[in-house]
């Protein structure tokens, strides 16, 4: 028999906060004007769990349930899996209390992730091709051994713990009426529209609830239709953070019970909205943890008042951002690229060129051939790839060539 979810009280939580005092941060609540011209001039609002200790949320609700656990279950130690939040939350939390902590990883884990974990002071084994093969060994582990196994979200002192975000932010500003939230297994979006429903209930409010799902991991909706957490095949995406495949049955029943409204976001968006919190907000967030703002620049967001957005974390391989900003900047259409047939006499590059500057555009490539089978034999091709600051530049570029009497093709904006 599933269990099922006992909703706490409000004073529940608010103790878990007591109890995480010191141990967490209080991150920031950053206003975006971006975002809020975005909604029509609804303030936007930006928790920085990026900014939290380990770099995520995942701390709150580890500590809460480690340091629940008794005595004789502590001398046991904690084991858990994870590719890189949970991990890291996990050992942080067991190294406070003085607690041993067997962490299990994929093989191709992040080093910034794996050496994070060990600094914590964590046990770190490297098993499995993927964290389900991680998890599998971790269980085994468990099993074997009598460590605690620390789930990473269905579980009632991990919902709790992750309330404690939603606590905060309402302490902060307790006009926000919606609360945007990325969605993986269920532990955040539980946390937050449990404690946030609770306090708009004590308060006389009303509070609206949207959690964010990547569209290649989107497990969530189809459960809710199905009626229970059901498994969807997943595909890749950038945003590893959220790709679960199945969400928790305690989480299933808070997100059926307390949030509003499910929405998914593509790589491209979610690519974008990191590029934007780099250049906009001076913040580098992880792509599941952008997914909100991602879902906000996507226009799947409706303001009635003030929003707020959860940054859920910020640990991001730095090889991986590298990629991701090309990715976006590419998603956001100011990398271009441009096939130009051009006759094959001098003088034609340096002419195409000074138009694309007398626009104000920018080259980054060029790439200059005869031997495309296509072109007639009196031609060259030429291929630039150009910075634009948009859609509507990278318009007036091509519109620039055309009328120079160039035959311009437009590639993919990469």
């Amino acid at each position: 028999m599933t269990e099922q979810f006992v909703v706490p009280k409000l004073a529940d939580i608010r103790a878990v906060a007591d109890k995480l005092e010191g141990v967490v941060n209080h991150t920031p609540l950053e206003g975006s004007t971006f975002l809020t011209e975005l909604l029509g001039g609804k303030r936007v609002l930006l928790k920085c769990e990026n900014l939290q200790r380990t770099g995520a949320y995942k701390l709150r609700g580890a500590y809460n349930l480690i340091s629940a656990l008794d005595p004789a279950e502590r001398a046991g130690g904690v084991v858990a899996a994870s590719a890189g939040n949970h991990a890291q939350g996990v050992a942080y939390a067991a190294r406070e209390l003085g607690i041993k902590a067997t962490i299990f990883m994929p093989l191709g884990v992040a080093l910034p992730k794996l050496q994070a974990t060990k600094n914590y002071g964590a046990d770190v084994q490297l098993i499995g091709v993927n964290v389900e093969e991680s998890l599998t060994a971790a269980k085994q582990f468990a099993a074997e051994t009598g460590a605690y196994f620390v789930p990473p979200f269905d579980h009632p002192d991990v919902i709790n713990g992750q309330g404690t975000v939603a606590l905060e932010m309402l302490d902060i500003e307790p006009e926000i009426d919606t609360i945007v939230v990325p969605i993986g297994g269920g532990g955040l979006i539980s946390g937050v529209a449990v404690a946030a429903k609770l306090w708009a209930a004590e308060n006389g409010r009303q509070m609206r609830i949207i959690g964010v799902q990547a569209e290649n991991a989107a497990a969530m909706q189809p459960s809710l239709k199905a009626g229970e957490p059901i498994t969807v095949e997943t595909t890749a995406t950038i945003a590893d953070g959220i790709a679960v495949a199945r969400p928790g049955n305690l989480n299933f029943q808070c997100v059926r019970d307390f949030v509003d409204e499910i929405i998914t976001v593509s790589d491209d968006d979610i690519a974008r909205a990191i590029v934007l919190m780099l250049e906009r907000a001076k913040l580098v967030v992880e792509p599941a943890g952008a997914a909100g703002v991602a879902a906000i620049i996507a226009g799947k967001i409706k303001s009635t008042g003030v929003t707020a957005t959860v940054l859920s974390g910020g640990n991001i391989d730095p090889l991986l951002l590298q990629r991701v900003i090309g990715h976006g900047l590419a998603a956001a259409s100011r990398y271009l690229k441009l096939r130009i047939s051009l006759p094959d006499r001098p003088g034609q590059l340096v002419r195409t060129a000074q138009i694309v500057a007398g626009q104000y555009a920018n080259v980054v490539e060029v790439l200059h051939t005869r031997h495309a089978t296509e072109l007639p034999i009196s031609d060259v091709e030429l291929e630039l790839h150009i910075e634009t600051r948009g859609k509507d530049h990278g318009d007036q570029v091509v519109r620039a060539l055309e009328e120079a009497g160039y035959q311009v093709r437009v590639g993919e904006r990469y």
